[in-house]
């Protein structure tokens, strides 16, 4: 079953986990498809969700066993932002990227997307836009969710360019899966999404990718298996269980055949329901900007299982809580963010479900970043991936 020691029986075997029609949801449709959580002990039932905040509350109230998360929701759900207020935590991120910033294919024209479709350039040339047109109804772009990545990434991509979110922009939150059709309507302007609702944007023909995730932070986190606290400390037989079964997948998906099986699995209309020719333009490291450009190699697009990608980095949770204050105005004092991250960010579990795999793992749970430009060795054994930001930002955070 595992390279380390016999694992302890379940507590629980048969489970039912939440997740969003999203293609970084592979790594749980993997495990299940390819029989990894049975060979664990576990009968495990996925269960599509349409937006995050219903994801978010069917775990809290217990419909959920774990879910497909946000990577900021155990810690914004534990200061009570955003309207419940629960103890959840992850043991495991799910990979790292896999967002993009797509904007209408007419405003990505007259931006000059022909001339330079780089995220720089195309940031640049939205201020030149807006600073062109005093008085103009401001840009609508949409995020998933107000604490996501999605939020962090769009922000920094327009502040690069010299935009004010707060100010000269409109940002409001849809599900993932309505953002193409409220482009198409004009209702939207733009939007920052995961995969493939981008992909499918550029198909159809009614938008362009201005960035994507990775441009704007290299191997940034993104998402995390998510539990609750109690449902942990009554199950830790079965969490660890599930952690390995989901780890394991995420190595195999960095195996280019796993990922073209895995566009064709979660092609089914139990799963993501698109045909496989959206899904594995990202999933395959071919990522188109528009519909006529020829696809450039994005091979860090989805990494779930390189650059230790599962392992939930306490000095980023840190992060995630300082910027989701920052949005609220409310200043989340360190002592405050130290007890949210070390309650709901749990590298330690991470560690011991790598132990029974065989995988490294990092010692110390606090990392730099933005500065690395390429692979770099933390520590004897444990390579990690770029970590730069657009613009040089970095920052350096003690764990919390």
């Amino acid at each position: 079953m595992s390279r380390g020691k016999q694992l302890p029986p379940p507590e629980k075997s048969a489970l039912t986990l939440g997740f969003m029609r999203l293609s970084d949801s592979a790594p749980l449709v993997m495990a299940r498809e390819t029989g990894l959580f049975a060979r664990y002990g576990l009968e495990v039932a996925l269960a599509r969700e349409v937006s995050w905040a219903n994801l978010r509350d069917k775990l809290v109230v217990g419909k959920l066993d774990a879910a497909h998360l946000l990577a900021p929701l155990p810690m914004m759900t534990g200061l009570g932002a955003g309207g419940m207020r629960a103890n959840l935590l992850t043991g495991l991120a799910l990979g790292l990227n896999g967002n993009a910033i797509t904007l209408s294919r007419a405003l990505w024209e007259a931006l000059g997307g022909e001339r330079d479709a780089s995220a720089p350039g195309m940031a640049a040339a939205l201020h030149e836009r807006i600073a062109g047109s005093p008085g103009a109804e401001p840009l609508t772009l949409a995020t998933v969710h107000l604490f996501s990545m999605h939020t962090f990434q769009l922000r920094m991509w327009l502040r690069a360019g010299g935009v004010d979110p707060d100010r000269e922009v409109r940002i409001i939150v849809l599900p993932p899966e309505q953002m193409c059709d409220s482009l198409a309507r004009g209702i939207i302007d733009g939007f920052c999404v995961g995969e493939p609702w981008n992909t499918l944007a550029v198909q159809q023909g009614i938008g362009a990718v201005a960035a994507t995730g990775h441009e704007i932070w290299n191997n940034a986190p993104e998402k995390v298996l998510g539990v609750t606290e109690a449902w942990h400390n009554h199950h830790p037989a079965t969490h660890l269980r599930l952690r390995i079964a989901i780890m394991a997948a995420c190595q195999a998906l960095a195996e280019p055949a796993q990922r073209e099986l895995a566009a064709e699995i979660l092609s089914q209309a139990q799963y993501l329901g698109l045909p496989a020719k959206v899904l594995l333009p990202s999933l395959t490291a071919r990522f188109s900007r528009a519909k006529h450009l020829a696809p450039m190699d994005a091979p860090d697009f989805h990494v779930f299982g390189r650059y230790c990608a599962g392992f939930p980095w306490r000095s980023q949770a840190q992060w995630m809580v300082r910027s989701s204050g920052a949005l609220l105005g409310k200043d989340i004092g360190e002592e405050q963010c130290r007890a949210l991250v070390q309650q709901s960010w749990r590298p330690d579990l991470y560690r011991e479900a790598a132990r029974h795999l065989g995988l490294p793992a990092p010692s110390r749970d606090a990392r730099p970043e933005g500065l690395h430009a390429g692979c770099w060795e933390f520590e004897p054994g444990v390579v990690l991936g770029p970590d730069l930001m657009i613009g040089g930002g970095q920052f350096r955070l003690s764990a919390g």
